[in-house]
């Protein structure tokens, strides 16, 4: 029987958690973050701070040409790569930086795979470019970009990529040692870097995609047939949330694992809902 500590919570019963998982302790939401960083987008194009269409050239120093705006960031097609050049095995982000970034701005021409708008490939690289254009927007960082424009409006505090120690939550390896967490505080935190704890995760989930309190839902999130949903993987955390017509949703978080398994588990349980 796997001990994979586990957290779930969904429209139909309480918050659940086994193996020494917590709904309240902070824990690695991996590419959850780019709900945000794509509600972000959409909030400060409706407040008439940024505009869809803008070239990404209008916001950053970039290679002259691209043809990439901020809706193919968005919708994952700009045509980047999935993954910036050049990154390290163990940890895979902790040299990509802000300088890293620009010098890849510098020759962005050259590492566009695709015409933008061509064909859609999932970029974590196009996300971190995203959340650059918008921290360049509004001439804040990231973080109080997305504290302004989707925490604060849900009324949600505990999402940051800095969470206090003492109430952070790891995967454990061998002999039960925690496992270092990957450093995504640079330039990826747009695509993957934010922590939360479980609670206010579901509450980023049923405040943007169930009530819509923020207006429509934001491109970024996924759907199949009637599910809409987001997921992330960091080394050793993975998160599933999801929601259906009529108000049912479900978010699992994991600490180890599989990340499809994760999955499946988020789909299953939000099935077992609808009597199916």
């Amino acid at each position: 029987m796997s001990r994979t500590p586990s957290c779930v919570l969904s429209s139909d019963a309480p918050p659940h958690a086994i193996h020494g998982h917590s709904p309240d302790r902070y824990v690695e939401i991996g590419s959850l973050t780019k709900v945000l960083t794509g509600t972000a987008l959409i909030r400060m194009a409706e407040a008439g701070l940024v505009g869809t269409s803008d070239p990404l050239e209008r916001w950053l120093k970039t290679a002259p040409g691209t043809g990439v705006t901020l809706r193919h960031l968005v919708d994952h097609t700009s045509g980047l790569p999935r993954l910036p050049p050049g990154l390290s095995r163990r940890d895979p982000y902790r040299f990509f930086d802000d300088d890293t970034l620009r010098a890849l701005l510098d020759r962005l021409d050259q590492i566009v795979v695709a015409q933008p708008g061509e064909t859609q490939e999932y970029s974590n690289l196009g996300y971190a470019i995203l959340g650059a254009a918008l921290s360049a927007a509004a001439k804040l960082p990231f973080e109080a970009v997305i504290r302004e424009h989707v925490l604060a409006p849900l009324g949600i505090h505990e999402v940051t990529a800095h969470p206090p120690a003492e109430r952070q939550l790891h995967a454990t390896g061998f002999l039960g040692r925690r496992r270092a967490a990957w450093t995504m505080d640079g330039a990826i935190l747009p695509a993957g870097g934010m922590w939360a704890t479980p609670r206010a995760a579901a509450g980023l989930l049923t405040g943007l995609l169930v009530d819509r309190k923020l207006g429509a839902p934001a491109p970024t999130w996924q759907t199949t047939g009637k599910l809409a949903w987001h997921n992330g993987a960091t080394r050793s955390a993975s998160v599933f949330a999801g929601a259906v017509p009529g108000g049912r949703w479900i978010l699992v978080h994991r600490l180890g694992g599989s990340h499809g398994d994760t999955d499946r588990m988020g789909v299953e349980l939000l099935a077992r809902q609808g009597g199916s």
